[in-house]
């Protein structure tokens, strides 16, 4: 029987008292949307002083973040900051700030707060101690209740009526409105749909004049039609240690050969390039060094020792190279591999790889596109939809994995938290937003380091 674990502490699907939201001593603030960002966003305006609930439209909170951390939960990188925020490309002048108002070991304070020690990992990733996402939502869904967060699951969001008012659609089906003096949208990309983002609130903020990228897969496998015998011997077999190149671009690590393609961090740290490559030109090439510790001057000298009467396959076995590799230089070059040392010391170095485009939305870790930075402020509000603020995935911006897509919704989650606080009158400064108790809806403050503010 494996390890039981008591529920994850949220008001499921409570009905929210009218009286209760259009109480004006308190101002109350809608966050849409119960992944990371959404939470962090409900916190901070919580501590700020703000009545919050969250509306979400599963029937939990956190799935994909509950899903991330099933192969171990990668929280942030401890690489050096400026080089971590470089890693957003594009979208790094914009939310560098954000990142460097909550940095990485901000994040692994917040974890340690809440129970969860961190490490770093060989690669400089960092993980919680129980490498689970679990036990760090449990501790941070009850830290939430105390503040007096509410989360309202089966809630749909569908979009705003007059005045601001929030549309939703209730567990049993009905439609209702709901004024909020500010509202946080946390819904997310369109990566993984089961679990929640589905990334049709794209349409409500084009409506609203808002201009949003289209969504598109970021950090997804790489689309190649291998031919059926490989696809049939090798699907699911790995290739280690090998270095993917692209263009100007390399990604070194271990792949894994699927049934569509390769999947894998190398493959996912290129992914956006091999997107936009195959949509412009119809198919790009991947090429693959499966010994990138080797030169080339060095395989030509170890190959040119096969006996003549030797088959590829056996030499190659024998000097260390799968069948798994040998079946992939094949793919590389279906004429048949070269007997000469130098040309397939070259191909080992170099394999080329047809690749038709990268897996879709549905299989993609995550989103690129969104809501364009320049539609926002500094505190994430939408300039054209006042007291309308955005967070994490909703935002147009890419990074790779290895911490930095966490790290994002957490950071973002703050500054829309922190932006909507401002908003409302609750907020002058950040230090206002410490973990003083007297920011707290029940007047006791949470068993704290204060090495971070909310």
């Amino acid at each position: 029987m494996g390890q039981s674990h008591p529920p994850l502490a949220f008001v499921a699907a409570a009905q929210v008292e009218a009286a209760d939201i259009n109480d004006a001593a308190t101002p109350f603030c809608a966050v849409i949307g119960a992944g990371p960002a959404g939470l962090f966003a409900a916190e901070a305006l919580a501590r700020a002083g703000a009545r919050v609930i969250v509306y979400e439209h599963k029937p939990s909170p956190a799935r994909k973040f509950l899903m991330a951390g099933r192969g171990g939960l990668n929280i942030t990188h401890s690489e050096n900051l400026e080089r971590f925020i470089a890693r957003y490309g594009a979208a790094a002048r914009r939310i560098g700030p954000v990142i460097r108002a909550f940095p990485p070991q901000a994040l692994r304070d917040f974890c340690a707060e809440l129970g969860e020690s961190t490490f770093v990992g060989s690669s400089g990733r960092v993980f919680p101690a129980s490498f689970k996402a679990s036990p760090l939502l449990r501790a941070w869904l009850a830290r939430l209740a105390d503040l007096g967060v509410r989360i309202a699951t089966r809630h749909a969001f569908l979009g705003f009526a007059g005045q601001g008012a929030l549309r939703l659609r209730g567990p049993d089906g009905a439609e209702f409105t709901r004024p909020a003096h500010a509202v946080v949208l946390a819904l997310g990309g369109a990566s993984w749909p089961r679990l929640g983002s589905e990334g049709g609130w794209t349409g409500t903020l084009r409506e609203a004049g808002v201009a949003v990228t289209p969504l598109a897969a970021a950090n997804s496998g790489a689309v190649i039609d291998w031919s059926p015998i490989f696809r049939g011997d090798f699907e699911g077999q790995p290739l280690k240690t090998v270095l993917l190149r692209h263009g100007d671009a390399t990604a070194r690590g271990d792949v894994v050969i699927t049934r569509a393609g390769l999947e894998g961090g190398p493959v996912y740290a290129l992914s956006s390039r091999l997107r936009e490559a195959a949509a412009e030109a119809g198919q790009t090439t991947l090429r693959l060094d499966l010994r990138p510790d080797t030169s080339e001057a060095c395989l030509i000298r170890k190959l040119t020792r096969r006996p003549p009467k030797q088959s590829h396959a056996t030499f190659l076995r024998r000097a260390g190279f799968s069948r798994a590799e040998i079946g992939l230089l094949r793919e590389a070059r279906p004429e048949g591999l070269p007997r000469d040392a130098e040309a397939l010391a070259a191909l080992i170095k170099n394999a080329p790889l047809t690749v038709a485009g990268v897996a879709g939305l549905e299989r993609a870790i995550s989103t690129a596109g969104g809501v364009s930075f320049e539609e926002v402020d500094d505190g994430l509000m939408v300039m054209k939809m006042p007291g309308v603020f955005v967070a994490g995935e909703m935002l147009d911006f890419d990074a790779p994995t290895g911490g930095y897509l966490l790290q994002a919704a957490f950071a973002t989650g703050l500054a829309a938290g922190r932006g909507a606080a401002r908003y409302l009158g609750l907020l002058k400064d950040d230090a206002q937003a410490g973990l003083s108790p007297s920011h707290l809806p029940n007047s006791r403050a949470p068993e704290a380091s204060n090495k971070y503010r909310l």
